[in-house]
């Protein structure tokens, strides 16, 4: 029975348990998965679970001088195979010569890889996302004689499709999270077989009814509070956030706005929140671990997104499933999640007019919405089920991995052949 190479730019991450739930989910199947990451993690801030992968996982970065040598001698070695991995990247019209350099240095890391796994009887490279791990992950496949496939998520698909023909070209399949997603790769790939293009939903666990007072208009005594989830990078637009935070601030309008998440942007937006006067209303709350999400949940009147590009957002399942009302984007595969108006509401995109009448209106009409809270949880138990995903997932990658070897049916399957 082969293996299977699971890839991520950075594994394990907090930011990405999906990765470590297919992993699992794979291996209660019976597959043997080796763990591979692009860039070494910290073990520093990683729960139990993760410094369990963290400890198993097999690290691209650094590389040492023997490890280069021994990919750029294999590549050498190799040659016709080596230029049709280059061939795309010197005659893409729209690399940019940074880009092409890049690629080249990815391009050692995926022979590095593929010395790492030859050992380990791999038979086939998955990778989460499309970014550099995709393409190390195709030399690496290309180097093996294996397949490769990968699954796309948002902003590697829409806002950095990086060398994103010759992977689609190259892989076996590709997953993707939206029906979004797939219309848009066989609109702009049409080369690309529509078979090749799975949609597989990510999920989160069903929340089990829990007393609350607040679903109706929030209190006298109290602000109206809004909570945005995600990591602080330009892609989630919180400075769109931090600007409609202001003009309701002038427009006396009673809030608290919580932001929950770390990234690269807190200082230029606690310099914004400053400049603006937000101090005492928006308050930025660092990075918290999915178990400690729910107080939040339960104590936000309006779960807001403002993302520039998203997949289907994993918040917006979380809050909905704890029957919060959400506002988010018009964009991508938000509508096939939210629905306008029936399991939350949406708001043109980049329009501070269109997301603040939303917002007020929400807050003059809290005590009406109930049937949308509810709507919004059964939404998310229908088609956003983590569990019930992840069994979908695992009969839908190994259908398509026949050379694997071994017999990885799902147990309940098992049993019904066995009793015919």
């Amino acid at each position: 029975m082969r293996a299977i190479a699971y890839l991520a730019n950075e594994f394990p991450s907090a930011l990405e348990p999906y990765v470590m739930d297919e992993i699992a989910a794979l291996r209660r199947r019976g597959v043997d998965v080796v763990c591979c990451s692009g860039k070494r993690v910290s073990p520093n801030g990683l729960s139990l679970t993760e410094r369990v992968y963290w400890k198993e996982t097999r690290y691209s970065q650094p590389l040492t001088d023997s490890q280069l040598a021994d990919a750029a001698r294999r590549l050498i070695r190799d040659r016709r195979t080596l230029w049709e991995i280059l061939r795309p990247l010197l005659f893409d019209p729209h690399a940019s010569p940074l880009l092409r350099v890049r690629a080249l240095g990815h391009t050692l890391m995926g022979a590095a890889l593929a010395d790492d796994l030859a050992p380990l009887n791999v038979g086939h490279i998955h990778v989460h996302h499309g970014y550099f791990a995709s393409w190390m992950a195709l030399v690496a496949a290309r180097l093996l004689d294996i397949g490769f496939s990968f699954t796309l998520h948002g902003s590697d698909l829409l806002l950095r499709a990086d060398l994103l023909a010759p992977k689609l070209k190259a892989c076996s399949f590709c997953i993707t999270v939206s029906e979004f997603n797939r219309r848009y790769i066989l609109h702009n790939y049409p080369s690309i077989a529509a078979e090749k293009i799975l949609v597989q939903r990510l999920g989160v666990d069903r929340v089990l009814s829990w007393p609350s007072k607040r679903t109706s208009a929030p209190a006298a005594n109290r602000p109206f509070c809004l909570l945005a989830v995600g990591r602080l990078h330009p892609i989630k637009d919180y400075a769109f956030l931090l600007q409609a935070c202001s003009a309701l601030r002038r427009q006396s309008f009673d809030f608290l706005c919580w932001i929950v998440g770390e990234g690269p942007d807190r200082s230029s937006l606690e310099c914004q929140i400053s400049r603006l006067g937000l101090q005492s209303y928006v308050h930025l709350i660092g990075q918290v671990p999915r178990t400690g999400l729910v107080p939040y949940y339960r104590n936000a009147d309006l779960v807001v997104s403002t993302s520039k590009s998203e997949g289907v957002p994993v918040a917006l399942m979380e809050a909905m499933s704890h029957e919060r009302i959400v506002l988010a984007p018009r964009i991508t595969g938000v509508p096939e999640l939210v629905e306008d108006g029936r399991t939350g509401f949406l708001y043109a995109p980049g329009s501070l007019p269109s997301f603040l009448d939303r917002i007020r209106w929400i807050y003059e009409n809290q005590a009406s919405l109930a049937e949308i809270r509810r709507a919004a949880s059964a939404r998310v138990a229908a088609s956003f089920n983590r569990q019930r995903n992840l069994l979908d997932f695992t009969e839908q990658f190994l259908a398509h991995i026949p050379n694997l070897g071994g017999n990885h049916a799902h147990p309940l399957l098992q049993q019904v052949r066995l009793s015919i």
